[in-house]
C-alpha cells in the first residue's frame, strides 16, 4: 500500500447554525490548517498515488479566502469540511481540519 498526505493552509470564513446560543454563530474566520491523506495499492501512470498539486488545486482553490457558508451545502462545521474534502479528493482516506492549534476534527472512512 502506498501512501501520500498533504497538508495545507486556508484562511477562510464561516457561522455556524447552531441548537445553542454560542458566539460560533457569528460570522468569523480561521487560518485552517487541513492535512489530506490518500493511499493506493497501485500507483498511476505518473508513478503517484494522487498528484499534490492536484489537491492544492481543488481544495485551496475552492475554499481560500471564501466565506464558506456561501459555498458549501451544509452547515461549515470542522467535521462536515473534512468529510467534504475527503469525498473531493482522489484516493482520500482521511482528512483532519485544524480551525486552531488547540481544536481538530477528523473524518476517515472504513
Amino acid at each position: 500500500m502506498y501512501y501520500v498526505c498533504k497538508r495545507l493552509e486556508i484562511s477562510s470564513a464561516h457561522a455556524l447554525n447552531l441548537s445553542y446560543e454560542s458566539k460560533c454563530e457569528e460570522l468569523h474566520g480561521h487560518n485552517w490548517i487541513v492535512k489530506v491523506y490518500c493511499k493506493s495499492e497501485t500507483l498511476n501512470a505518473d508513478g503517484m498515488v494522487t498528484d499534490f498539486t492536484h489537491i492544492k488545486r481543488d481544495i485551496t482553490g475552492f475554499l481560500d479566502h471564501k466565506n464558506l457558508n456561501d459555498i458549501l451545502p451544509f452547515n461549515p462545521t470542522a467535521e462536515n469540511i473534512a468529510r467534504w474534502i475527503c469525498d473531493h479528493v482522489e484516493n482520500a482516506y482521511k482528512v483532519e481540519v485544524w480551525e486552531s492549534e488547540m481544536n481538530m476534527a477528523a473524518y476517515e472512512r472504513d
